[in-house]
């Protein structure tokens, strides 16, 4: 199972939400690209990279800070946020990024979707599946639908879809444990390279979810409030 790391920027800095809510923003490092070097110094090889000003504003924002990443790193990196359109796909692919995560653009217009899955082809983009109680959530987590995670997933694998980053926002931050129940469903019910998101707070959280048959885990805020290390975290790499 891959471990990925998470660096959320708003501002141009390096943050943390809780539960998704913008106002509980806290700043970790003014600048990602120090974030980033100290990830690949101690040997993490994955980055998750969140556009929040863009998931906010339903644009690339923040685009100039992957390519410092992916210039200045051999992370792989993954980049979500705001991808509304093919050409905003092909930014972040020519700006460094091995994938792109796109979410609420699967909602709202899944005729485009379904054009970036063809165009780019189902290893490069990621499904991002964010849900509160068991619903979809879209335009950075501040608009909800009532369609369930499972039935959101199902369709999509039926697309073509391959990955998927499947994020519990009621754990999103909390510290209190991942969605084990929910993803070890999904699992039994859809193939799917499923990553999990949201509440990881320990190393044990960690392991269940490669026992759960999580494709990989992205470690953020437990790693920025010291619940776990970076030497750990390799360890499980």
């Amino acid at each position: 199972m891959r471990i990925i790391m998470a660096i959320d920027i708003m501002g141009g800095k390096c943050v943390r939400l809780t539960k998704g809510d913008f106002s509980t923003r806290k700043v970790y490092n003014d600048d990602p690209l120090e974030i980033a070097l100290m990830l690949e110094d101690k040997g993490i090889k994955y980055l998750h990279l969140v556009d929040l000003d863009g998931a906010r504003n339903s644009k690339t924002v923040n685009i100039s800070i992957l390519e410092k990443i992916t210039s200045k790193t051999s992370l792989t990196v993954d980049y979500g946020g705001g991808l509304r359109t093919i050409d905003d796909m092909k930014r972040v692919f020519d700006s460094g990024a091995k994938q792109a995560t796109a979410g609420s653009i699967a909602i709202k217009e899944p005729l485009m979707f379904a054009e970036m899955l063809s165009f780019f082809g189902p290893e490069k983009i990621i499904l991002g599946a964010d849900f509160k109680d068991r619903k979809i959530s879209s335009s950075g987590w501040t608009e909800e639908s009532e369609t369930d995670i499972l039935t959101f997933i199902s369709e999509h694998v039926s697309k073509g879809i391959k990955y998927a980053i499947c994020t519990d926002i009621g754990k999103d931050g909390m510290l209190q444990g991942p969605s084990e129940e929910i993803y070890s469903e999904i699992l039994s019910e859809v193939r799917i390279n499923l990553i999990a998101s949201g509440g990881i707070a320990s190393l044990a959280d960690i392991i269940r979810m490669k026992e759960t048959g999580c494709e990989g885990t992205i470690v953020g805020k437990a790693f920025y409030e010291g619940k776990v290390t970076l030497n750990e975290l390799a360890e499980l790499c």
